[in-house]
């Protein structure tokens, strides 16, 4: 007969928006154990499975830390319910939760008191302790979910809550009834029970005992705080997003950068500092996708993204949002490990605002095959493989605009855009393949660029920070020849270091904030390195800070309008490092609005 084993949850705590998806292990009737779903649609042997899910609610409320959103509160800032800041917003969970994270505290009552042309309120009346049991001011602040009609989860309709059972001050409300549930904001502070149990099809009665399990607490889901656009062309334009979420004026479009940090790469014992319910996929590629979505970029270009992830979740969910995906997985003759997993680079599009004209697709590995064969002594070919071959790759996509600004001297005139999306070696002692690898797509693109007037922009992670040679083959079209980069060469594949050159007019779009002219840029450029007109950091963790990602752009057929803020160190060191409950990747996201300048004609 049909058995359950064994029941138990992959995430230790339930987030709102993130599905929950329990282990059911059963042992079917041929004794054979798996882990498949038995619907009452399908029974086995006379048999199915039956889920629910319950929602317990204690008669005594409960908050959660703001900061620390696992942990119960045990204090409430008053200057935040007096200033009418979000009562979530309020909590924490010690003394010292709040005094270390006053520094950033006081900046939300600093807005509500500029918002309200106010002062703040007075340092004795910032905080009130509560006690356990709820009483005083949380009770005012803390609404129960009984009220709560209907819920819609997974694949269940609107679904009316039953209190099914009550006793020691608990009542059990049931929220769900298939194998799966998404926890929502009802939920919020509340143990969640997923209970299991064998039914007869016939009889629709059980069999046996039902299994069950415990969640710990539903937490809110941190949301990133918002980062806006900053205005670099001196252009009369505040940089906000318009209510449509782009920016208005028709004749420009933006770009995004960002390595979202692939899941098989975001291990605990890597970013031990991260809380593992903020590191586990189910809740980061939630946070991704509202955070990548925000920004309403005209092109999106994502680089460490898994095939399966892209396959079954960014591109089903971003077409939903309008954009067409493209993607191209990293080659595998260096990883063993599980095809899936592989990651690689997606680029996305706005559909209302571009479409595809053609794709190529860059592999490494076949460039460096091609290089061994002819350059390298045949006593060196394997050894050249082994340092050249690293599965790195570029997606390289022409775009036509769907809109215009060439004006009546150019009427009809088609608004072609070649996007480069890439994501070099990551070893740090493999300087001379960090090289190769970013002149061999550069030279891709001088092609591109000799058979077409065609605008281009460079995106990725390039694992090569500001002044190095990569860098600075990028920036400046060359590199010095005694550049300290070129010193590690033993395959000889630099030499003549002339040869390390490229025409293309390309400029990092960031480098703007250094040159432009407009409010709000001297917050911008304190976050600028002067020496480089770079970033000081996209890239943020416990060990590394410095960085990485670049949008560059060529510089006679575009412009910069406006940038997305960079973010302060300061602020990502509360919670150590990135990634974190708030961004969930150890990269932040880079995005570029750019205008087309008028060509002349030829």
């Amino acid at each position: 007969m049909l058995s359950v084993l064994r029941v138990h949850l992959p995430s230790d705590i339930p987030i709102v928006g993130c599905e929950l998806t329990p282990y059911v292990l059963l042992r079917r009737p041929d004794k054979t154990v798996a882990t498949d779903d038995v619907p009452e649609s399908a029974p086995l042997d006379g048999h199915f499975l039956r889920y629910k899910w319950y929602r317990i609610q204690s008669d005594r409320k409960v908050a959660v830390c703001s900061v620390h959103p696992s942990e119960q509160a045990t204090l409430q800032c008053l200057g935040c319910v007096k200033a009418k800041i979000p009562v979530a917003k309020s909590y924490h969970c010690s003394p010292k939760c709040f005094s270390d994270a006053w520094q950033h505290h006081r900046v939300l009552h600093d807005r509500a008191a500029s918002a309200v042309n106010e002062n703040g309120n007075e340092e004795e009346e910032i905080f009130g302790r509560f006690n356990s049991s709820g009483s005083g001011v949380i009770n005012a602040s803390l609404t129960g979910s009984a009220s709560s009609t209907s819920l819609t989860n997974g694949s269940t309709p609107l679904y009316p809550a039953a209190v099914t059972q009550r006793s020691g001050g608990e009542t059990w409300f049931e929220v769900g009834h298939s194998k799966t549930y998404t926890p929502t904001a009802d939920d919020i502070g509340h143990v969640l029970k997923f209970e299991c149990v064998v039914v007869d099809a016939e009889t629709k009665l059980p069999v046996g005992h039902a299994n069950t399990i415990l969640t710990s607490r539903v937490i809110p889901a941190p949301s990133p705080s918002p980062r806006r656009l900053i205005p670099v062309s001196g252009a009369d334009m505040m940089g906000h997003l318009d209510s449509d979420g782009r920016i208005s004026s028709s004749g420009t479009f933006t770009v995004l950068s960002y390595n979202i940090l692939s899941d098989s790469y975001a291990s605990n014992e890597l970013y031990s500092y991260c809380p593992s319910w903020a590191l586990s996929w189910p809740y980061r590629r939630q946070n991704l996708l509202r955070e990548i979505v925000g920004y309403r970029a005209d092109i999106v270009c994502l680089q460490e993204v898994q095939s399966d992830h892209f396959e079954e979740f960014f591109a089903p969910e971003l077409d939903k949002h309008g954009y067409q995906a493209l993607y191209k997985r990293k080659t595998n003759e260096v990883y063993s490990g599980n095809t899936h997993t592989i990651d690689g680079c997606a680029t996305f599009f706005r559909r209302d605002r571009f479409s595809h004209v053609k794709k190529y697709e860059v592999e490494f590995n076949k460039a460096a095959q091609s290089l061994t064969e002819v350059a390298v002594q045949t006593t060196q070919k394997k050894a050249a493989l082994n340092r050249l071959v690293k599965d790195n790759v570029a997606l390289i996509v022409v775009l036509e605009a769907k809109f215009s600004n060439q004006g009546v001297d150019n009427p009809g005139k088609r608004q072609l855009l070649c996007v480069a999306n890439t994501h070099v070696n990551v070893q740090q002692e493999l300087k001379d393949v960090k090289i190769w690898q970013v002149h061999t797509l550069l030279k891709g693109l001088e092609k591109i660029a000799a058979s077409a007037d065609i605008p281009m922009l460079v995106c990725g992670d390039f694992n090569s920070v500001p002044g190095s040679a990569p860098h600075s083959l990028l920036a400046m079209g060359k590199v010095d020849p005694l550049h300290p980069d070129l010193l590690v060469d033993p395959l000889s594949i630099l030499r003549p270091h002339s040869k390390l050159t490229h025409q293309l007019p390309l400029v990092s779009a960031y480098s703007s904030f250094a040159r432009g002219v407009g409010l709000g840029l001297e917050q911008q450029r304190r976050r600028m390195d002067p020496t480089t007109n770079e970033p000081l950091f996209t890239n943020c963790t416990r060990d590394f800070i410095g960085t990485l990602d670049y949008i560059f752009y060529t510089a006679d057929s575009l412009t910069v309008e406006s940038l997305l803020e960079l973010l302060d160190e300061d602020s990502l060191r509360k919670d150590t490092a990135l990634p974190s409950p708030e961004w969930s990747s150890d990269h932040i996201a880079l995005l570029a609005e750019f205008r087309c300048m008028p060509r002349p004609r030829r």
